[in-house]
């Protein structure tokens, strides 16, 4: 992995890195070891190969260095004797900070912003998502121009790497404002249609479901499980690797039931711990198909061993999106690695229902479905209807979004009888028969 941009700002890939991973931590603990095994994910999922790990137990970063000098001589012996031309730190690090590790450890040096930027940018397939890495890739720079030094120069041909002269820099400045002024508008463009899509799914009567749930924790394998059992054609599957952010872009489907009810489900960007406030901020158009969502399913990695802090995480991710209160399922993933005895029972915030599942093997699925048709239509009611046949329009928006029972063309009208919420029934009420 390089992380380096060309003029377009898109990753230049050259070679594999040979890594140490580096955090801070206040004291020795399970959270600290966490947190550095995450990074270790995060550096494979861009291709880096993880050759040593180091902490310093130290409340506050160091302004100039982030770490001691000490341990700054420390670590460039060991770079040295492992033979590693990187070193990437587990937090988010200034342009000083950067420009001074570099310097004095005569490596590369990356924090966790870049590397997830990195990911983000290799990923990325839709327009959208790639304005949006492009936007938060901008977002990070544009206050680390001044005192990057040689730093810059990693992060790519173009801006930022014609000298460190102000009047230079504020040319650098003004065309990264100006890109991203574009870039914004763009996004605003795509989340208009976005709306207006929402808008059309929201008439049509048929529920949306969002899956939702640390990064890996197996939401696309249990979208293509719920496919599958929906009898959908195998193009209509989505990507599932075994890997941190191995899908960045949202994908919607709709689930048809044996009941004849259906809903659309749609996968989201998975989230991890201190993730870049500027992704968050760039990836809300994608985020709020949760705030919009009827339901939530929460999807937790049962393997893991801290999944209440990853389940955590994603809570916050959703408070800070507007979608704490949603209603949701907490959907406890790859249950057939573990012994029964091992199954917790968590609820977060909002949530009334959990289920163990496995997306691999198909175990609890049928009670997650069972759990998913309660949330949705649980309060349908069995309604006649009689539409005149100038009405067509309202008996496509019924058989679209309604389970259908009976459904007789007579003389003056359709007469059809259909399942719906009272709410959609208010929809309906002039053509209700005996009404």
């Amino acid at each position: 992995m390089a992380i380096r941009f060309n003029e377009h700002n898109e990753i230049i890939r050259e070679t594999e890195y040979r890594a140490i991973l580096v955090g801070l931590s206040d004291e020795k603990s399970e959270q600290s070891d966490w947190d550095m095994e995450e990074l270790r994910g995060l550096a494979e999922a861009a291709g880096v190969t993880v050759v040593g790990l180091m902490t310093q137990a130290k409340k506050k970063p160091v302004p100039a260095t982030f770490l001691g000098a000490g341990k700054v001589e420390e670590l460039k012996e060991m770079c040295a004797v492992l033979e590693a031309d990187t070193v990437i730190l587990n937090h988010e690090l200034s342009g000083i900070q950067l420009r001074n590790l570099e310097d004095k450890l005569e490596r590369r040096v990356i924090d966790r912003t870049i590397l997830i930027l990195d990911i983000f940018a290799a990923r990325a397939i839709s327009r959208e998502g790639k304005l949006q890495v492009e936007l938060a890739q901008l977002e990070y720079r544009l206050p680390r121009l001044t005192g990057f030094g040689r730093s810059l120069s990693r992060l790519g041909g173009g801006i930022g790497t014609r000298g460190p002269g102000e009047k230079q820099l504020e040319t650098d400045r003004r065309h990264i404002r100006r890109r991203m002024t574009e870039i914004k508008a763009e996004i605003d463009d795509i989340r208009s249609s976005r709306a207006t899509q929402r808008a059309q799914r929201s008439r049509s009567g048929i529920p949306l479901v969002a899956l939702v749930g640390y990064t890996n924790s197996g939401k696309s394998a249990l979208m293509n499980r719920l496919l599958e059992l929906s009898q959908q054609k195998s193009e209509k599957t989505v990507t599932e690797v075994d890997q941190l952010f191995a899908t960045l872009d949202t994908s919607h489907r709709q689930i048809c039931l044996e009941t004849q009810e259906s809903f659309i489900l749609v996968d989201t960007v998975g989230f991890v711990s201190q993730l870049p406030h500027s992704l968050v901020k760039a990836f809300k158009a994608t985020l709020e198909e949760a705030k919009y969502a009827d339901l939530l399913l929460h999807v937790v990695d049962l393997t893991f061993a801290s999944h209440d802090f990853q389940a955590l995480v994603t809570e916050q991710v959703l408070a800070e999106i507007g979608a704490a209160d949603k209603e949701r399922i907490v959907v406890y993933n790859k249950v057939d690695l573990l012994p029964a005895e091992a199954r917790p029972a968590y609820y977060p915030n909002a949530a009334k229902d959990y289920c163990y599942v496995s997306a691999r093997t198909g175990e609890g699925i049928a009670e997650l479905i069972d759990l998913i048709r309660q949330a949705l239509f649980g309060d349908r009611v069995s309604v006649s209807l009689k539409l005149p046949y100038d009405q067509g329009g309202l008996l496509a928006r019924i058989r679209a979004g309604h389970p259908i029972r009976e459904l007789e063309y007579m003389d003056d009208g359709v007469r059809v009888v259909a399942e719906m919420s009272g709410e959609d029934l208010k929809q309906y009420s002039l053509f209700v028969e005996g009404s």
